[in-house]
């Protein structure tokens, strides 16, 4: 469970429930074998921090089974809301059937990672997919705020209009990359060039 997107708190927040003792044995880590004596672990990362079980569990407390259910709804609601204004936006196609809070969109006229970077230069922090290319948002109470989801369609109309007037243009700048990165047949490579920006952004070198 990602407690940190429907549980509405921190990041690393999440949790892992199984049906019984005999499974969550199966987690456990345990060295016995050890100089500095036996070692036992619930998980292989080892120790965790106090702060984030007790913040998600306060926020639990805190909304309650009817502050989740409502919460949820408002969530639904949004969504249905958001979906109907995509599908009025010319160019634009929803990708799949969204039952709660993720909605994705893509396009069959345009290369929809233009669109991304433009949405990105207006504010909007959204994710973009891969086979088939798409952008994805996962709606939270927070897009539910007055007006939200009613800009972010009126930037996406606005950009689908701005694509549709020249849909043959090149990608530039992160939707290079993404379009470039998805048409590589050895996906290995990929994974090591991922694997490479790590090594560099935590080398002190």
């Amino acid at each position: 469970i990602n407690a940190e997107y429907g549980g509405y708190t921190y990041k690393g927040s999440s949790v892992v429930l199984y049906r019984n003792f005999e499974i969550f044995g199966h987690q456990i880590t345990s060295t016995s074998d050890w100089a500095g004596g036996v070692y036992a672990s619930p998980s292989v990362a080892g120790s965790r921090p106090g702060a984030n079980i007790a913040v998600t569990w306060a926020s639990m407390m805190s909304f309650g089974q009817k502050g989740y259910v409502a919460a949820t709804k408002e969530v639904i609601n949004g969504a249905r809301y958001f979906i109907q204004g995509l599908l009025k936006i010319e160019g634009i196609k929803v990708m799949g059937k969204p039952e709660v809070s993720c909605v994705a969109w893509t396009s069959d006229v345009f290369n929809i990672y233009n669109m991304s970077s433009d949405l990105a230069s207006k504010g909007w922090n959204l994710a973009v997919l891969q086979f088939p290319a798409g952008i994805h948002i996962a709606l939270t109470r927070r897009h539910m705020s007055p007006g939200v989801i009613d800009e972010l369609l009126s930037d996406i109309r606005e950009s689908a209009v701005k694509q549709l007037a020249a849909p043959k243009s090149k990608p530039s700048g992160a939707a290079a990359m993404y379009g470039m990165a998805a048409q590589i047949p050895d996906r290995s490579i990929v994974d090591d060039i991922a694997k490479e920006f790590w090594k560099l952004y935590y080398s002190t070198g």
